[in-house]
């Protein structure tokens, strides 16, 4: 398990992320999540409203990947790791009351990743640089 920084919280809080997935025959499937948000030092997680295709994937293997980059400085972080899919339990019920009063739509569930790694996405040469792996 990895223990993720503060300019790495920073980046998710303040940028768009994007999650991928890969179905049982390896097709990609990318999409943005506005919810994406930190649980903990370890995890991420964000609420899967459209449950289609990115969560029969995570369904099927449990492996997702985050990106989020700044197109201002130029500099991002992507993040892989394992995912539980969390419904009726306190998480799911923390989400519900957010969206409630947000008025927002339920998320069918709350995937939570834990980050096992971490790479650097900044523009240029040393993107894809491995940064910590635990």
């Amino acid at each position: 398990m990895v223990t993720l920084t503060e300019e790495m919280k920073a980046m998710i809080k303040d940028n768009l992320g994007y999650v991928a997935t890969v179905d049982e025959n390896g097709n990609p499937d990318v999409g943005p999540k506005m919810s994406l948000t930190v649980l903990d030092d370890s995890h991420i997680m964000y609420y899967e409203r459209t449950a289609r295709q990115t969560l029969e994937n995570l369904r099927a293997n449990g492996k997702l990947v985050i990106a989020v980059a700044n197109l201002a400085t130029k500099k991002g972080f992507r993040f892989k790791g394992d995912v539980v899919l969390h419904k009726d339990d306190d998480i799911y019920a923390d989400a519900i009351k957010f969206a409630d009063e947000h008025g927002l739509k339920h998320p069918e569930v709350v995937p939570v990743m834990e980050v096992r790694r971490v790479e650097l996405l900044d523009a240029g040469p040393k993107a894809g640089t491995l940064l910590v792996e635990g």
